[in-house]
Order: C-alpha cells, then sequence, then structure tokens
C-alpha cells in the first residue's frame, strides 16, 4: 500500500468514524428534545400552596426541581446541537495536515492530524486534533527535526520527522504532499486563486509563520499588525479571536471580545468566519456606531462627510491638533479645576416651573468636601437631588391641577391609577389622598428618571466652556493655530450644538469629557478589542478607547499605506502607541507578503506609492492592469459595459470603485439600463451578491475578483495627499484591475509603463 492508499484508507476511517458519532448525537440530541417537553408538561403538576409558611415552602423546592430539569435539559440540547454543527463541519473536511512528532523521553513516533475542531472516537484517541491545540502549532511554526512547543504543563521539547499536507474534496485526497515549510506554496495559491465571494472565507489551512505569531500571541498588552493589502492580517486576526475563545475557554465569551471594524460592510463580509471556525461572533461594531449609541440625540458626522467634505488649512490644523494625545491629555487638565468649580447644570423642572434651580444644584455639587472625585459628587448630588424631589410629593398633592385630573377621572382611568390596591377606602379623603399620591408619582416619574440618568448635568454647555478655556490652558500657536482660526471653530461648534449636531473631530472629546466629568470606570467586563484599519485612527480616538475598556488587551492591525483619512498622521501611529501603552508592553509584528492580488496587480499597486511600507508581491501570474484614456463619460461607460460582460463570463464579481458617493450616482444612472447593478451609499449597508458600484472610502478591507476603477483622470485624482487612496483601489482587485479615465490620466498613475497594458 503506497502512502495515498493508506492515507484515503485512514480517512476512510476516520469519516465512518464522524458518521456513526454523528448518529450517536443525533440520538442524544432527540431525547434531550423529548426531555425539554416532559420537563415543560411537568410545569402542570406544580401546585401552588400558599396558604401555610410549609406550604410556600414545598412550592418553592417544586418549582427550583423544575428548573433545575429544565436547564439541564437546555444544556444537554445546546451541547448535542453545537455537537452535530462540529461533525458536520468534519464530515465535509475532517482534517488538512498531518505532522509526525516524537516527544523528548519517548520511543514512539505520533502522527497527528489538524482540522477545525478535535475529534476522538474513545477517551484520549484523538484522530484529529484542533488546529488551535497546543501541539498544532508545530505545524505552523516549525520544519524538520528539533522542535519546541508550549503546553499548560511547560515547554515541550520533540522531534518532527513529516510534515505533510491534504486536499480533501468529497470524501476523497485530491492532492497530498510533503513539505518541511509552513505552508506549501500550492496550497497557499489553491486557497487565494479561488473567486471572490461577498463572504469571507475561513482559511486555517493557510497560516503563515508571521500570521501563526498573530494568532498564539497571549502576552502583548498591545499587538500591532503592519499589513500590506492582502497580506491575510484580517483572516489572522479572525483566526486570533477563534484562538483566544479556544485557549481561554470558561473564562472568555464571544461577548467580552469586541472588533471596531471600517463599515457595516466589512463586518456582513466576516460574519461567517468565526462560525465556520466553531465559535460565536464577537460583538463588531465601527466606531461611528458606538459613539452614535453614546449619543443618541446627536446627529454625528458620517464617513461620506468626513472624507467628501472639504475643508480650509486652518481647520484641517485644529482637526489634527483636536486628534492629538496632547488634546486628550488636555481634558484631564481642565476637569481637575472642575473638583473646585465650572461645572454647568440644568435647572431641574416640573410641569413647566423650575423645582431646583442650576444655582441650588451647584450648591450642592460643591457643598462636599474637596476629597471628592467629580464621578462621586455627580453620585452624592444625583442622591440629594431625588430626595429632595420626592420630597415635593405632599406638596403637590395639593395642587389645583391634581384636583382638577381627579374629578374628570373615567372608570377606567381609575380603575387603571389604583392597580391592585385595595379599593375599601375609610372615608372620601382617604380616597381622594390615595388617588392624589399616585397621579403626582406618576407625573413627576420622568423627572426622577432625568435625575436618575444625569440629565440635570448640561454637558453641551460644559463641552463649549472647555473649548472656550484650551487658549488658556495651552499654547495653540505650537500647533499653527491662530486665536481667530480657534474662535471660528469655536463658533461653528457652538452652532452644530444648538442644530444637535457634532463633527468627527468633537465626537470623540466630547464623549471623553462627559466620561470624566460622570466619573466613569469604562467597560471592565471587556477582555479583548480589536480595531481593523487603525491607520484611520487619530491618537485620542485609541487613547479614549484605552480608557473605555481598561480591562482589555488590543490588538490593532492596518496598513499605513492605505492612510486615506488621517493622510501622513499615520506615520507615527506606531510611535503614539509605544507612548500610550508603554515599549514593553507592545508587540511590532509586520507582514509584508501579499496575497490577494497577482503579481502584476501588487507591482502596479505599489508603484503608485512614495516611500511606501514595504510591499512584497506573492507569485502569482495574472494579466497586467489595464489603462484606457477616453473622451467622455459615455465612451468610459461603453468601455466598462464591455469588461462587465467579460468578468460576467468569467464568472468574476465585480466592484467599480469611483472617488466620491455622487460620482457613483452617476455611474448607476449610465448602467442601470444596460447592467444590473448596485450602489453602496452608506457604511450601514450590507453586501450583495453581483456588480457593485462603491465610493472608494467604503471599500476598504474588501476584495473582489475584478475591479474597474472609475475616471482616474488628472481632474479626478491630482493631489499628492490621494495616493493612498489610488492605492487602497487598486489594491482590491484580486485578478483583473480595469482603470478608465476621462482625457489626461491623473499623475498619481504615472507608473512604469511595463507595469500595465494601454488600450
Amino acid at each position: 500500500m503506497n502512502e495515498f492508499e493508506f492515507e484515503q484508507k485512514r480517512l476512510d476511517h476516520v469519516l465512518d468514524k464522524i458518521e456513526e458519532a454523528k448518529q450517536n448525537n443525533d440520538a442524544q440530541l432527540a431525547r434531550a428534545e423529548e426531555g425539554q417537553v416532559e420537563v415543560e408538561k411537568g410545569w402542570n403538576d406544580v401546585r401552588f400552596k400558599s396558604s401555610t409558611y410549609s406550604g410556600l415552602f414545598e412550592t418553592a423546592m417544586s418549582v427550583r426541581q423544575q428548573q433545575q430539569m429544565l436547564q439541564e435539559r437546555e444544556l444537554a440540547q445546546t451541547s448535542a446541537q453545537h455537537q452535530a454543527q462540529v461533525l458536520t463541519r468534519l464530515a465535509h473536511n475532517p482534517y488538512f495536515a498531518r505532522i509526525d512528532v516524537q516527544d523528548d523521553g519517548s520511543d514512539k513516533v505520533e502522527p497527528i492530524y489538524i482540522g477545525l475542531a478535535s475529534f476522538s472516537d474513545q477517551p484520549d484517541n484523538f484522530l484529529v486534533y484542533d488546529w488551535r491545540a497546543p501541539i498544532s502549532s508545530i505545524y505552523y511554526d516549525g520544519g524538520l527535526g528539533p522542535v519546541t512547543y508550549d503546553t499548560p504543563a511547560g515547554a515541550q521539547q520533540a522531534d518532527v520527522s513529516l510534515k505533510r499536507q491534504f486536499q480533501i474534496e468529497d470524501q476523497k485526497i485530491v492532492t497530498l504532499f510533503d513539505t518541511d515549510e509552513v505552508v506549501g506554496d500550492q496550497m497557499l495559491l489553491d486557497a487565494v486563486a479561488g473567486e471572490s465571494s461577498t463572504k469571507m472565507k475561513s482559511i486555517v489551512t493557510t497560516i503563515q509563520r508571521e500570521q501563526n505569531k498573530i494568532i498564539r500571541n497571549t502576552h502583548a498588552e498591545l499587538l500591532f499588525v503592519q499589513g500590506a493589502a492582502g497580506s491575510g492580517k484580517t483572516s489572522a486576526v479572525l483566526q486570533r479571536v477563534a484562538y483566544l475563545l479556544y485557549r481561554y475557554r470558561g473564562n472568555l465569551t464571544a461577548g467580552q471580545v469586541v472588533m471596531f471594524s471600517p463599515n457595516q460592510l466589512f463586518n456582513d463580509y466576516i460574519d461567517q468566519v468565526l462560525p465556520e471556525m466553531g465559535e460565536q461572533n464577537m460583538i463588531q461594531m465601527t466606531f461611528y456606531q458606538y459613539a452614535s449609541r453614546r449619543l443618541p440625540k446627536l446627529k454625528l458626522e458620517t464617513l461620506q462627510a468626513r472624507f467628501e467634505e472639504s475643508q480650509p488649512n486652518w481647520q484641517q490644523k485644529i482637526n489634527r491638533f483636536k486628534g492629538s494625545k496632547a488634546y486628550f491629555d488636555l481634558i484631564k487638565v481642565y476637569t481637575d479645576r472642575l473638583n473646585h468649580s465650572g461645572i454647568r447644570f440644568r435647572s431641574i423642572k416640573f410641569r413647566g416651573r423650575e423645582l431646583i434651580s442650576k444655582d441650588q444644584i451647584a450648591d450642592i455639587y460643591y457643598s462636599f468636601n474637596e476629597n471628592y472625585k467629580l464621578g462621586q459628587r455627580l453620585e452624592v448630588t444625583k442622591e440629594r437631588l431625588l430626595s429632595k424631589v420626592r420630597g415635593y410629593v405632599g406638596n403637590e398633592m395639593k395642587s389645583d391641577w391634581v384636583e382638577g385630573t381627579i374629578q374628570n377621572l373615567s372608570k377606567e382611568e381609575y380603575d387603571s391609577l389604583l392597580g391592585d390596591q385595595v379599593r375599601e377606602f375609610k372615608d372620601e379623603r382617604s380616597e381622594y389622598q390615595a388617588l392624589a399620591k399616585v397621579i403626582v408619582q406618576n407625573e413627576m416619574r420622568p423627572v426622577l428618571q432625568q435625575i436618575s440618568r444625569t440629565r440635570f448635568l448640561n454637558i453641551n454647555a460644559q463641552f463649549v466652556d472647555f473649548l472656550r478655556a484650551v487658549p488658556h490652558l495651552t499654547q495653540l500657536n505650537a500647533s499653527e493655530i491662530t486665536a481667530d482660526d480657534w474662535q471660528n471653530n469655536l463658533t461653528n461648534t457652538i452652532n452644530e450644538l444648538k442644530q444637535k449636531e457634532l463633527n468627527l473631530a468633537d465626537m470623540t472629546p466630547f464623549m471623553y469629557l462627559f466620561d470624566v466629568i460622570k466619573g466613569s470606570h469604562g467597560e471592565r467586563d471587556i477582555r479583548f478589542v480589536f480595531i481593523d484599519e487603525i491607520q484611520d485612527y487619530t491618537p485620542f480616538q485609541l487613547a479614549f478607547l484605552k480608557f473605555s475598556f481598561p480591562k482589555a488587551r488590543f490588538t490593532m492591525l492596518g496598513d499605513l499605506n492605505q492612510a486615506i483619512f488621517t493622510k501622513s498622521n499615520a506615520m507615527t501611529l506606531q510611535s503614539e502607541l509605544k507612548s500610550l501603552f508603554g515599549t514593553e508592553k507592545t508587540e511590532f509584528i509586520q507582514l509584508t507578503q501579499t496575497y490577494r492580488s497577482t503579481q502584476q496587480i501588487t507591482d502596479f499597486a505599489k508603484a503608485t506609492l512614495i516611500n511606501g511600507v514595504q510591499i512584497d508581491a506573492f507569485e502569482r501570474a495574472g494579466a497586467k492592469p489595464t489603462i484606457e484614456i477616453l473622451n467622455d463619460d459615455t465612451m468610459m461607460t461603453h468601455t466598462v459595459l464591455d469588461q462587465l460582460r467579460l468578468n460576467d463570463q468569467a464568472k468574476e464579481t465585480t466592484a467599480i470603485i469611483t472617488k466620491t458617493l455622487q460620482e457613483a450616482e452617476q455611474v448607476y444612472a449610465y448602467l442601470n439600463e444596460n447592467h444590473p447593478v448596485t450602489v453602496i451609499r452608506t457604511e450601514n449597508q450590507r453586501l450583495v451578491p453581483g456588480t457593485i458600484i462603491v465610493p472608494a472610502y467604503l471599500a476598504k478591507g474588501l476584495e473582489f475578483d475584478a475591479v474597474i476603477m472609475w475616471d482616474a483622470s488628472a481632474e479626478n485624482y491630482h493631489g499628492d495627499d490621494e495616493r493612498q487612496l489610488v492605492y487602497t483601489i487598486a489594491s482590491r482587485a484580486m485578478h483583473q484591475l480595469t482603470i478608465v479615465a476621462k482625457k489626461q490620466l491623473s499623475p498619481l498613475l504615472d507608473v512604469d509603463s511595463n507595469l500595465y497594458e494601454r488600450k
């Protein structure tokens, strides 16, 4: 029997065992479901005895017993359902690799088969090991010969004599080859050469050595991953989440892991990766969504407005200053002063009249000794105000409006007011008092809620007060900001707040100021925070997220070559992060190899950059990008339609990437009658199959078989600060990149003519 026949026979045996386990698990699931139905029926047998203490005790014990039985049945059912999912995945593809390992001190060579999940046919007889198990790290990290791997008991020495990879389709081994590499190039080629879809695939079979360092790192407080477009950084980070959930199982849940992604499109794109690896999805949101939940009454600046709005030079300088760590520290300087004076309050009103003035609230707030912190002051002030308002109930019951309300009560309103209260009153006055108390309490409930929610704090006025104080707290001219520029910006912000709006530069400082005054300690139950496209965050935002998740370890990933929002500021990001987290707690990993695009597309895309971060193309051959310069929109439309027909014939997904949303709408109008297309208009929109038209700032993190760059003309792309944008567009393409331009090609695409085909 040759090696191929041996491995196929072994595969058949494992598949038989998996099928046997599936049948047993199906029987367990059926029993668990029957048991749950029986327990639910058992509730009918519970008799509620409330006439005596012993009867109450007996009833409580019966209820408790039923609850425990129901809990046990639900647990059994959930476990069987999870196991059914695991076995179904294993039946499709049980494993993808084998390593032969001989531990130090052992005379036995053990073959280890690695797959998406562990599987054993009897205790301690593992037919498949989970890719996240400690011993599986040998497959990704080491070559043949002596290796060291981590185990729960410490480092273990071993010798690896074989590293074998499989491709299994329809329960048959299609490819088998032995290698001493981390992952054979052919295996990786097959994984990345497939067509793209609206969903990202989990490719644990193709984890590279550098990516494995990202996945299994458990010691860094901050893991910062700089990865070229298509280097697999997002895939590695999702596998990192799966690994952490496996490693800390029982102490970490998916609900304690948060990922900040660039947009909702990206969330949709990756939403099947973790379930495919047998894990629940973590909490996924954009920073905009996070801020919107925190500030529901304010209209926040959108991604589109941020990207498309042209701002004067003085405003850009102020925005850079507001995004700095120095500005973050300035808020702390300002709030330290508030312990003595300066907190802004709103008066508390009831039925249009003032119950407690803002001056009275300030007197209460500052009546406590100076050892109190801001948050403590606010809490005790809140308690004092609640007590004070409740004290007004008695006086308010004598008001004319209360008497009028009682006199006009209908029978239904009367019954509704009294609810379950005893209806027998000793006299009319007692009845009136009971009704008056309920009416006043109901009317005052919103006031008490406002106090409980700290609405007596005037955060808008406080934020404006902070902005007014900034010129007195720092030297603005050090940031090349004049007093007049700051005053203009202050006026704009005040006008926006009056319209219940807030721009992006003020959004995070507004939240941070509110949190410091409230004495917020952040979301302390979150253990891991992942931030994608880190190059588009300001140092202030990163400092704020560290403050907001104080118990979390951070993994940040991005590509400094794609800093389309923060531009040149992104290049100082690494040093900013080290100062924020501490050098000894920060680990930096760089992924230079890109796998997404063909070598021709990668070489073309990186040629558009000047002094960009290193990018190494993966040797996958394909057609050169094409550039066609045309006279007008009509000719560009005909060219695009021809290309779309070719892409459709090749069964390739296509994205037409425009610079702005307005341009995307124009292209839609040109194409819609002749070819089905969908415009992606907002960051909260869902990805759909078929041809899409998407503005460049919404395409980050996504990949497509074919990309058409619309109107790459000198008029449309001319600023040197748009190089990252051009690179981002080009690097979305896996197999085909088509560029059309009107009249004159952008100077940003002035690259070696050997790198593209001119049509």
